[in-house]
Formats: C-alpha cells, structure tokens, sequence
C-alpha cells in the first residue's frame, strides 16, 4: 500500500460486526463487544466475517521489523499473530509476471543500485503525473529481478532493519500464493492476504494489465470466491471495478488525503476527489462493487496544522451504514508517523505512545487497521477488546 499514503463510538453500529461475529484476544480467548457476538457465541458467515474485529493487518508484512515485501516480513508478520498480511504491492515485469513492490521504482527497496550491469536501466520516467527516476520493474524480466535483494526502504528511521538488507529476493505474487498454502497447512488454520493492484492505469497503458494477470493466478489456486482468503485492495476505484467483473473475492476500495483524486479519475477527466467518494453518495456507490474502504487515518480523525488529532468525522458511522468496513492505514510506532500528542522525544526512530494512539483509533469503530508492527498492535487490540 499506498504511494498516496499520508500518514460514533465502539457499538454506534452493528456494521461494526460486519467482519466478524466473534472477536478473538491475543490469547485465542473469545471476548465481546458492543455489536459483536458475546463469548461463546458462535460465528456465522464465511469469508471475512470469519475474521476477528478490530483486524490487525500486517503492513508489508512485519515491516517495522525486517524490509518490507520480502518472505522474511511476511512470515515475521504471521509468527507476531497478524490477523492478515498484506501481500503484497503488485507489479509487473518485463516479461509479465506479477511481483510484490511497493513501487515499480525499485532503487529505494532494493540493491540495483549496486549491480553495474543494470546501471543503463536508470532512467526517469512519468508515474501518475509525478516524475520518477530510478530503475523500474517493467524493465527487467523476473529472472533478472531475481538477482537483486531487498533492502531497508526507510533506513533513517528503522536502521536496526539494515541488518538484513540483502537476505531476501524479490517474491512474485504467485511464491506468495504457494507460502499462503503451505503456512496454512504448517497452522493448522487459514492464512489470510491483502494483495494491492499498483498504478493499473499507468501498467494498462504500457499492456501489462494487472487485474487479468492477478485474476488468473487467483483462479489457478482456488482463490478467486468470495469466501477466498485474499482481499484485493486499490486506489484507483475503476481497478477494483475491473476485478470485480473477473473474481469474486472481498474488495477495498483505498483513499487517500481528501483533496486528491485517484489517478483513474484524472486520466478520464472525471472531476472527482476523494471528498466525493467518502459522502453518503459516494460511499453507497462503492458498496456496489466492492465490500470496504481503506481509508488513511486522517480520513476518520483529521490533524490540525499542528500535527494533533481533532474531532473524528462521521466517514466509520457513514461507511457502516452503506455496508462497508473501514480498514485505514497506517499504525507505525515510531514518532515521526504518529500524532504529535503521542510523540516522546526527538528521535526519529524512537517509539511514542502508540498504545494511546491505537486506543482512540479503534474508539471510533473501525474495523482494522494496517500496521507495521503487527505485534504492538494485537496489544492494542487486546487491551481494547478487554476495555
């Protein structure tokens, strides 16, 4: 998730129940809340109102802890309890093939930087209206991307995950379907993933169409229902109307600052923003094709000028009342990602009360949030479901 990152109270609604009838502690113990089934009530529905709520999403994978979109993160992400991981940023190669980046600009992420025989790919191009330079994923073949490793993309503020830079390859989407099987078969119970569809507009345009590739390896694994265990998630609202068309799995639909507009609306000149979409209008529209928001945080409780929370809007009570789930993004424990009130200290890399974070948060109703530390977040959740 997200280039376009920025980084009612509980029971005001039943919907908050949407993904789960039960919502489970740390412990594995069932534990209540308002608009959730009491301990000891059994869960209805498959798919993701099997899950527990509030969801503790590993963003990444386990991404404050080890580089971000690597199997090391996301196996750390379920060893430390993640309800689901996010798995991963999907983009293309050369050659077709689907591979897990955060961004098709792959300079920040791994050591191509390093590699003199790739020093002629370097080059700048235009993503979404924005001039990038660097090497880009569709200019190598996956058998070339397989020679790099992954590095530490925020070194500044996390360089104890330096340490491993290096450790692991680049995964393709379908190494991550195969890791979800075989770790749901070590568990003995499912494991869940967040996959994201990356500037598809920008892809389609260059014909490497992302959601008919996803789409297909989806379906070669059984993993194309509703009931599947992979929710699929983008910014651009026209990608997951496209998916919606070719598979039935849970869809969400990203948000980012309200005043931006998703790069599918800019290239056919529809003049909406963000604002639009998180209306009434604007969010029963979504409810027609996919089944949750991923709004950024400052989309439930916007910052002053100064960095610190303020009142929360009505986008949870409005989105449950058109059926969605709300899953914003993203809990970091670092200061510099958290509101001022929170920060301790100076350091960037120190640790803020983020457990005070996270407790106003999920008092808004949420139904999960995108964290890269799924540990401290399952905390959080705990301390929030034993109220």
């Amino acid at each position: 998730m997200g280039t376009q990152n920025s980084d009612e109270q509980v029971g005001g609604t039943g919907r908050r129940a949407l993904l789960g009838a039960a919502v489970l502690g740390a412990s594995g113990a069932v534990l209540g809340l308002p608009g959730t089934a009491r301990a000891g009530e059994a869960r209805h529905g498959g798919g993701v109102k099997s899950l527990p709520v509030p969801t503790i999403i590993g963003h990444r994978g386990a991404s404050g802890y080890r580089p971000e979109h690597t199997l090391g993160s996301y196996q750390l992400a379920l060893d430390l309890g993640a309800h689901v991981v996010e798995a991963g940023d999907l983009v293309p190669t050369k050659d077709g093939h689907i591979v897990c980046r955060h961004e098709p600009e792959i300079g920040g992420t791994t050591d191509v930087a390093d590699h003199p025989e790739f020093a002629g790919r370097r080059t700048t191009k235009l993503l979404d209206g924005v001039s990038v330079t660097g090497w880009f994923t569709e200019d190598f073949t996956l058998a070339e991307l397989k020679t790099l490793r992954a590095i530490e993309r925020i070194p500044a503020n996390r360089p104890h995950n330096t340490l491993y830079n290096g450790r692991w390859e680049i995964p393709t989407f379908e190494e991550v379907l195969k890791w979800q099987d075989e770790q749901t078969r070590k568990r003995g119970k499912q494991v869940w993933i967040y996959p994201e569809t990356k500037h598809p507009t920008y892809f389609r345009k260059l014909g490497l169409g992302l959601e008919e590739r996803v789409a297909k390896l989806l379906r070669k694994y059984g993993k194309d229902g509703k009931n599947a265990p992979v929710i699929l998630q983008s910014f651009e609202p026209t990608s997951i109307q496209r998916l919606n068309k070719l598979v039935g799995n849970p869809l969400v639909v990203l948000l980012s600052s309200a005043t931006s507009r998703p790069w599918d609306f800019v290239e056919t000149g529809d003049p909406r923003t963000v604002a639009d979409l998180i209306t009434p209008k604007g969010l029963k529209e979504i409810a027609g094709y996919a089944q949750g928001i991923g709004p950024t945080l400052d989309l439930v409780i916007p910052k002053d000028a100064n960095g610190s929370l303020t009142t929360p809007t009505t986008l949870v009570a409005d989105a449950h009342k058109a059926g969605l789930i709300l899953h914003p993004y993203t809990m970091r424990n670092e200061n510099p990602f958290l509101p001022a009130e929170y920060r301790k200290g100076t350091d960037a890399d120190a640790y803020g009360d983020v457990f005070g974070a996270y407790r106003t948060y999920f008092a808004t109703g949420i139904d999960g949030v995108f964290t890269d530390n799924p540990d401290t977040g399952l905390l959080a959740r705990q301390d929030f479901v034993n109220g």
